[in-house]
């Protein structure tokens, strides 16, 4: 895979992104790309345009698909970071920005539910 592409994004995002995968030691030759047709709502745009871009980390066994926008290059790059996301998770899940989010949300939601018992008692 060719890193040096435009991505249209801002180029600080980009740069933060090809610093994340260098620091985890993302090979880019070991990812294969490739763009299949998309699917879910959008009629005939959908169904004839190959902008889903699905990434393929063999070293992990790591798959992800990504047509979350109609632009495939904005869409490769958002690829890429879910694909850093799910290294990062495997290689060093104490360090993982996504585990801290999640761990986050969870303990947020803990609270809300102590605070909703506290003031309306035990829902059966």
């Amino acid at each position: 895979m060719n890193l040096n592409e435009n991505f249209d994004v801002s180029p600080a995002k980009v740069e933060a992104l090809l610093e994340r995968i260098k620091r985890l030691a993302i090979d880019p030759r070991a990812i294969e790309e490739t763009f299949i047709r998309g699917g879910g709502k959008g009629g005939q745009k959908i169904n004839k345009t190959a902008n889903c871009v699905q990434l393929r980390y063999a070293p992990l066994g790591i798959v992800v698909r990504c047509q979350r926008e109609r632009r495939r290059t904005v869409n490769r790059f958002l690829a890429l970071r879910e694909l850093a996301d799910r290294v990062e998770m495997k290689v060093s899940p104490a360090t993982s920005e996504r585990l801290r989010e999640f761990e986050r949300l969870r303990r947020n939601k803990l609270r809300a539910g102590r605070k909703s018992a506290d003031k309306y008692g035990a829902q059966p």
